[in-house]
């Protein structure tokens, strides 16, 4: 039978491989003999391109939005001005980010990061080839916490402290990563007595950091169990003038044993949500649960005997109360509005309850034995210094019957919100006012950005090791909700984002 006469068949149609081949043939027919590169230029090298310094025309501090940047010789303008036809850059990933009106600062992220990755029209080959004394200068002032004006080390930048330090595993993220440790040696998982021993490590290094917390002499740190993660935040943080803890994921199982322990939590999500639907008038749940009187309360009930109805009317009894409130509380385990936020003194209690809870540690699987991953800014007891991943990449991309050059910065986490924020600052100079970031979130620690009803407030955290803007951006109330950015822009020294 011929082709043409199969049903549904087209003679148009071409496989994948065929379809891009006609592509490729067609584009080198209307492509010149020579492919014109911008401004004439050769070809590149092989070899990477020489390092530059990329704050070689910038003073210590950046530019006003709009300000005209310098052209260099040899080096085409950067991207046109927003308000452009053209101003979205060719390597803008995603869609349009949000807020319309360009900012100066762009919103805390609480959430971690397992990647970053930078975009930009400026090589950033700068800060991959580090020099051995720019490292070393990059680690003695983040140990120092020292402030220092342009040029910064990117190094800096990088540094953050982890406790267990187990170079052949992966700690983070700990959600979710039976996959990535199954088959990896764990010679702790059958050895009780080294278990004890890793716990007892870990609890001295747990303390240590609620301590320099308390302090005010550590901004904040992380918690990653296999399970759930637990933030906690210095009074001054995100809004409050108290010390916070908030856990998310949380199930009916922990929040009990938390109760059990004394330790006093409110679900302000829940709240949230209830208080939002008592407002326009919804008939929920939880209203029902708050406004049913108790059984020695049946005065609620005397409007009931005067109309002469009240033998008509089931009052509902303790056990179905009971019943629909557990049903309710359920209904939200492992979701986002299960977050548990602990205020002052309950942070405490909140510590010893991790340290003696038996389910913090998994008994089964490839974290069997393992104790939760700990993450800091800061330097702790028993702590190890690490630093993120970071790798550029070059390349070309035929735009417009052109080539344009295509620079990128990968960082590989986990990337703490101090360390964003420092990346973006150093990024606004080197690459003058122009770049653009995609954000990858850890999903479990997105809803870490809900406000909760905090009050901005001032407190003397100079001493936390965090530079001073970076200070003031992660003392602002978080406005993010639950969700996290995923793109961020900066053009002429303006931000946009969207989450």
């Amino acid at each position: 039978m011929a082709a043409s006469a199969v049903p549904g068949y087209s003679p148009g149609f071409k496989k994948p491989p065929a379809t891009l081949r006609l592509k490729r043939k067609r584009l080198r027919r209307n492509e010149p003999a020579a492919a014109p590169l911008p401004c004439g230029a050769a070809p590149p090298p092989p070899s990477a391109p020489a390092r530059r310094n990329p704050f070689s025309s910038l003073d210590n501090a950046p530019r006003a939005a709009g300000t005209p940047q310098p052209r260099e010789r040899g080096r085409r303008p950067p991207p046109p001005a927003s308000g452009s036809p053209s101003a979205a850059p060719f390597w803008q990933v995603g869609p349009s980010p949000v807020p319309s009106s360009p900012r100066h600062e762009f919103p805390a992220d609480w959430s971690l990061k397992t990647r970053l990755l930078f975009m930009s029209s400026q090589p950033f080959t700068w800060a991959e080839h580090l020099k051995a004394q720019e490292e070393a200068q990059g680690f003695a002032q983040h140990c120092r916490a020292t402030e220092t004006n342009l040029p910064e080390h990117i190094q800096q930048s990088l540094v953050y402290w982890l406790h267990p330090s187990l170079p052949w595993l992966q700690l983070f993220p700990r959600i979710g990563a039976d996959r990535k440790i199954v088959g990896k040696a764990t010679p702790w998982s059958q050895d009780e007595a080294l278990q004890q021993v890793l716990m007892s490590d870990w609890s001295v290094s747990f303390t240590s950091l609620y301590n320099l917390l308390k302090a005010k002499l550590c901004p904040y740190f992380y918690v990653c169990t296999y399970q759930f993660t637990v933030l906690f935040r210095a009074a001054g943080l995100a809004g409050s003038d108290i010390i916070t803890a908030v856990v998310s994921p949380t199930t009916r199982g922990l929040r009990e044993a938390m109760r059990s322990e004394g330790i006093e939590f409110s679900l302000p999500l829940v709240e949230e949500s209830r208080t939002r639907k008592q407002k326009n008038s919804e008939v929920n749940l939880e209203t029902e649960v708050a406004n049913t009187p108790s059984d020695d309360d049946d005065e609620s009930f005397s409007w009931l005997e005067e109309m002469g109805v009240q033998d008509k009317v089931k009052k509902p009894d303790t056990i179905s109360i009971k019943l629909r409130k557990e049903k309710h509380e359920v209904q939200v385990d492992h979701r986002p509005e299960s977050l548990a936020l602990v205020k002052g003194t309950n942070t405490f209690t909140l510590l010893n309850f991790l340290i003696n809870c038996k389910s913090l540690v998994a008994v089964a699987g490839p974290q069997a034995g393992l104790p939760p991953t700990l993450l800091s800014p800061v330097a702790f007891r028993g702590g190890t210094m690490q630093t993120l991943k970071a790798r550029s990449i070059n390349a070309k991309a035929r735009v417009h019957s052109a080539y344009e050059d295509i620079f990128s910065l990968e960082i590989a986490g986990p990337v703490l919100p101090h360390s964003l924020h420092a990346l973006t600052m150093l990024l606004q100079a080197a690459q003058r006012g122009a770049f653009s970031a995609v954000l990858y979130t850890h999903e479990p620690t997105a809803v870490f950005n809900a406000d909760l009803d905090a009050e901005t407030v001032c407190k003397d955290l100079a001493a936390c090791g965090l530079h001073p803007k970076t200070l003031h951006q992660l003392s602002q109330r978080p406005t993010l909700g639950k969700s996290s950015i995923r793109f961020l822009e900066m053009k002429d020294y303006a931000y946009t984002w969207k989450s």
